[in-house]
């Protein structure tokens, strides 16, 4: 789907705050509002927008240690991979999981309560997967940026 210029700036302020309210949308970018929602309904039958999500302070809910987990398997075989991704994305406490190139498999990106309940998933979750060989983790002393937003151009 090709995006235009209005596409770009309505993806731009929806990124930004998904709650806005049509009307309000619509005047920011000088179309009706019918023509707005038409517009975004568009964007969301294509899969562009992918859903409306609330972002939730982890550590105000109880969730302050994150870590990132690097991951090493032994067999790259695409049947022993595709299990082990499949296991990967079903784990408790995971944000979000890549699969790399390189010297390692996997990074994954997980928040816990505390270092008992990371130990906990280490041992009993993670460590359980047949095919990881080795995890090395690193732990989060301070976010500097947490983004998820796709700056667009909006003269491309």
């Amino acid at each position: 789907m090709h995006l235009d210029k209005t596409d770009r700036k309505i993806l731009n302020i929806l990124q930004g705050n998904g709650r806005i309210r049509n009307s309000k949308l619509a005047a920011e970018i000088g179309i009706s509002p019918p023509a707005m929602l038409e517009r975004v309904k568009r964007l969301e039958l294509s899969g562009i927008i992918t859903g409306f999500t609330a972002q939730v302070d982890r550590d105000k809910v109880g969730y302050g240690l994150l870590a990132i987990i690097i991951v090493s398997v032994n067999l790259h075989q695409v049947s022993s991979l595709t299990a082990v991704k499949e296991k990967l994305k079903a784990l408790d406490y995971v944000l979000e999981c890549y699969q790399l190139t390189g010297d390692v498999d996997f990074m994954l990106k997980v928040a816990v309560k505390d270092m008992q309940t990371y130990t906990t998933f280490v041992n009993t979750q993670l460590s359980d997967i047949p095919g990881i060989q080795n995890v090395k983790t690193s732990f989060v002393l301070e976010t500097l940026k947490s983004n998820n937003a796709i700056t667009l151009a909006i003269d491309e």
